[in-house]
């Protein structure tokens, strides 16, 4: 486990979001931190599936002794904040069965810039009760880094299918004891197959379920060139959860993410008006993954006694939650445009 003393006053310093330093809460003393001596690298995949592991599910939680006030605590957590002083603890994951994570991408979004990114959001909601406003007090906020799995992958994918080409056709037919004709679109279809290859990079996934993964989504993308090399440093007074998700399930779901990108490559290959694929058969190369650590803000709300959770990216400040509805504002909104259809009734009948 590890903590940062202030070298001025000796209280535990925090990683200050936007900046490249730890910085003491008590005096504002400031500790640089240490340039990176190494880039990010992605690790092989194949040879790291054949290693012995043990499930992350089966692994003892980290333990936290306080050099604060002494208190010992135990979490599945790789940071967090004392439970008795809330100094920040960080556990030392350089041992054990878990994968280490390869990179972070430090937090930019301050409580700041999170008021603002939340004002923002809250504003142009629309149906929103006024009472949605509150949600940019952000009191009830707090930061963490979640883990998410990186893969690169190159793909060769053999497809069958169809290649439709439209054509036109006179028709005939009876209209008011007229004959009439008209232009019908029909359709010819041919068998078509092939083969396309695509190269995926940083195809991500979430390794957590805790944090509403539907949520998470909408804050993408992420500036993911501009993560740093791991370092503890980066996680002081921030909360940081353990991966729940192993990676050889998030390379299924990375599977999952490539199909549609590899089904429109098929269309496209197979050209025509219209395309029909009937199976695509992918083999993957040269995979590659890391796990990444990425800021979130988290926060939640209660309105009419039912609790809403919104999520903040803490890099671009992009927002993503649940919001209420005000039936006022909706019956307002419904009650104007039935009064705007009557009016433009009555404008029509008065003008014929």
């Amino acid at each position: 486990m590890t903590q940062y003393p202030c070298s001025s006053c000796g209280a535990n310093v925090e990683f200050a979001p936007g900046t490249t330093v730890l910085k003491c809460p008590y005096c504002g003393a400031e500790t640089a931190i240490a340039a990176p001596e190494r880039a990010v690298r992605e690790h092989a995949f194949e040879p790291f599936v054949r290693l012995p592991r043990k499930p992350i599910a089966t692994l003892a939680p980290h333990t936290f002794t306080c050099q604060g006030c002494g208190a010992i605590t135990q979490s599945d957590k790789i940071s967090d904040r004392c439970g008795f002083c809330s100094a920040p603890l960080v556990a030392d994951v350089s041992s054990g069965d878990q994968v280490i994570p390869e990179a972070v991408l430090p937090f930019a979004v301050d409580r700041p810039a999170l008021r603002e990114a939340l004002r923002q959001w809250a504003s142009s909601r629309w149906f929103a009760p006024n009472s949605l406003k509150k949600v940019t007090e952000a009191e009830s906020a707090h930061s963490s880094y979640l883990p998410h799995w990186t893969y690169d992958a190159g793909t060769v994918s053999h497809y069958t299918g169809q290649r439709g080409e439209h054509y036109w056709v006179t028709e005939t037919y009876q209209e008011n004891g007229e004959t009439r004709t008209r232009q019908v679109r029909k359709t010819r279809w041919y068998p078509a197959s092939g083969r396309v290859s695509r190269f995926f990079d940083d195809v991500l996934i979430v390794g957590t379920a805790r944090v509403m993964p539907d949520h998470l989504h909408k804050l993408e993308p992420w500036p993911l060139l501009e993560a740093q090399p791991y370092r503890p440093e980066f996680l002081a007074g921030h909360e940081t959860l353990r991966y729940e998700v192993e990676p050889e399930t998030g390379m299924e779901h990375a599977k999952a993410r490539m199909a549609p990108v590899i089904e429109r490559d098929c269309r496209h290959d197979i050209g025509g008006d219209e395309q029909r694929v009937h199976s695509v058969s992918t083999s993957y190369h040269d995979v590659t993954f890391k796990l990444m650590l990425l800021p979130i803000w988290i926060m939640a709300y209660l309105h009419a006694g039912r609790t809403f959770n919104v999520v903040v990216n803490g890099r671009t400040g992009s927002v993503a939650g649940e919001r209420p509805y005000s039936a006022v504002k909706i019956a307002f909104a419904v009650f104007l445009a039935l009064l705007a259809v009557a009016a433009a009734i009555v404008a029509y009948q008065m003008n014929r």
